[in-house]
């Protein structure tokens, strides 16, 4: 009987045993779903301050209010460091949205492919995912270009393009787009004019621009016997209509935001390549005049060298 009884009083224990851990796991069960959740929530707020700041930022943007972007001395000292910035040197920064064409377009200032040594990175898909520093081939030009991340991605919020890239202390910046100016692009414009840095707006892509409106025009490439007269009219007809339509475009853009009018150039280059390298291609649009923009805008800064490069030809 003394046995029995023990026995049953282990049973007894077992299960008391059991039933407390059975209750200690379900409120382990109940603490981690209830910080699941917690973290879920926190996550979810977390990302709706951030839509919410980015919509409030672009929405100051269009209502030309310029954000508060102040660096301190020591941000600015760190900027020109990771630039490897000189005071006998002018710097151009070639910044714009992601997918736009930058590296290629710093090429072309450089007169070369983007498939020759020294060359920025260029692809089909956004490829420059930190600062490139471009010095010009020719030693005697005091020039660096710069190859600048493309704004609009998941590392490089649009609206925190300007200050996380440091562009007040380069000398110029020189805006890329290729189909649409965005609030990005007034967001660099807006604060370029309060640090006073200089800007060149441009179109990159010309070429493949009016090709696409020369096929809508009725322009099949692959027809052998297109008349070589049609098709000349067709490519001046499509280039005057994508100069003036990006034109138009930019103004209004420039005018929602309370800026001035500038001019845009818009550019192929392939050609702007030519142009640097000194040749005189044949269709160029604003490829010439946007390159002697640009060095006479580095003159005053390079005087004492009184150097502007030889290869490049005068375009009225």
């Amino acid at each position: 009987m003394e046995g029995a009884r023990r026995a049953a009083e282990a049973v007894k224990q077992d299960a008391g045993r059991l039933q407390r851990s059975v209750k200690e796991e379900k409120k382990r069960a109940d603490e981690a779903v209830a910080e699941a959740e917690a973290a879920s929530n926190a996550a979810k707020n977390d990302a709706c301050e951030a839509k919410a700041a980015k919509e409030d930022a672009e929405r100051r943007l269009r209502e030309g209010i310029q954000p508060v972007i102040t660096p301190t001395p020591q941000e600015i000292l760190a900027a020109k460091a990771k630039i490897q910035y000189q005071e006998n040197l002018f710097h151009f920064a070639v910044a714009g949205r992601a997918g736009a064409g930058k590296s290629t377009l710093v090429n072309a200032f450089r007169g070369m492919s983007n498939r020759e040594a020294g060359s920025a990175h260029a692809g089909v898909t956004e490829t420059t995912s930190t600062l490139g520093r471009y010095p010009d081939p020719d030693e005697r030009c005091h020039h660096v270009w710069y190859d600048l991340p493309g704004a609009g991605t998941i590392k490089v919020p649009d609206w925190q393009y300007f200050n996380a890239q440091g562009l007040y202390v380069f000398n110029c910046i020189v805006i890329l787009f290729d189909n649409r100016f965005t609030c990005t692009d007034i967001a660099i414009l807006l604060n370029c004019s309060r640090f006073k840095i200089p800007t060149y707006v441009v179109r990159s892509k010309a070429d493949q621009h009016i090709r696409n409106m020369m096929k809508e025009m009725g322009y099949n490439s692959d027809d052998e016997n297109v008349d070589r007269t049609l098709r000349s009219a067709l490519y001046m007809a499509a280039r005057e209509q994508l100069v003036d339509e990006t034109r138009r475009n930019v103004k209004a853009n420039l005018a929602e935001a309370n800026l001035p009018d500038q001019k845009v150039y818009v550019v192929s280059s392939r050609r702007l390549r030519a142009v640097a390298k000194g040749e005189q291609p044949k269709r160029v649009i604003d490829e010439g005049h946007l390159l002697n923009d640009l060095y006479a805008e580095a003159q005053p800064r390079c005087a004492r060298e009184e150097f502007l490069p030889e290869r490049l030809v005068s375009w009225k």
